[in-house]
């Protein structure tokens, strides 16, 4: 059965589809807004760009996170703000591949990791959507934690990622080649199991040379769009988890 005929997943795109447009609610007009990447990202940038062509939104600039969601905004008519970033950011609507009661995530399922962790940090609100099926009580139950590496020397990243008890995957594309990230660079998929310190670990990685980003993304969501058989809910972050 391909997926597109599958009922569940049919049943989790409307729900990654609902959060992505109710994201869009706190968009306003005149915001430079980053566009995030992945099947969730691309359900808010449609809306977006429905809302423009409506006239219900105006002079809204993008950010785009990839080359994917760049050729897809610059598709749907949604003016884009220079790669070098000449201006803030007022809100990024982007999604995740695990979030855990703190709204500490991993991203980079999609393999745009470091520049989604650039907009993340240079912009003022942080809005995550995804479906119920993304919550975790721990960052690493549920999903690999993403490293993006230098090609030079790569190996030597790949032991050192085993040294912390990771059980690492080189990522390939789906015919077998070799995924290379918008940036040139390699991504090392690390099954940690569930993670007792992210930030801990955060910090191990950061310090390594030759690992150019990984995907633990923590302190940066402000808000959290959750959609799943219960409906939807907004929760923001606070220091004890969701609000």
């Amino acid at each position: 059965m391909r997926e597109s005929e599958d009922p569940a997943a049919r049943q989790h795109s409307a729900y990654k589809q609902q959060a992505a447009e109710h994201a869009v609610t706190f968009v306003n007009s005149g915001m430079v807004v980053g566009l995030g990447t992945g099947s969730t990202a691309i359900f808010a940038i449609r809306r977006i760009s429905e809302l423009l062509r409506a006239g219900q939104l105006h002079e809204i600039v993008g950010f785009a996170t990839s080359q994917a969601t760049w050729e897809e905004a610059r598709r749907l008519g949604i003016p884009l703000l220079a790669e070098d970033m000449p201006r803030a950011i007022d809100l990024t609507i982007d999604g995740a591949d695990e979030v855990d009661p703190h709204l500490n995530l991993i991203k980079g399922g999609g393999g745009a990791l470091l520049r989604e962790k650039i907009v993340a940090q240079a912009s003022r609100r942080v809005v995550i959507t995804v479906d119920d099926s993304k919550l975790s009580p721990r960052l690493g139950t549920r999903h690999a934690v993403p490293v993006e590496v230098l090609a030079f020397g790569w190996q030597s990243q790949l032991r050192f990622l085993e040294s912390l008890d990771a059980s690492v995957s080189v990522r390939d594309n789906a015919e077998g080649s070799r995924f290379v990230t918008d940036s040139g660079n390699m991504i090392l998929d690390c099954h940690f199991g569930p993670i007792a310190d992210p930030f801990g670990l955060a910090d191990s990685l950061s310090r390594r040379a030759g690992i150019v980003e990984h995907g633990l993304f923590l302190g940066l969501a402000t808000d959290l769009v959750v959609a799943g058989p219960a409906g939807l809910q907004h929760r923001t972050r606070r220091a004890d988890g969701y609000s």
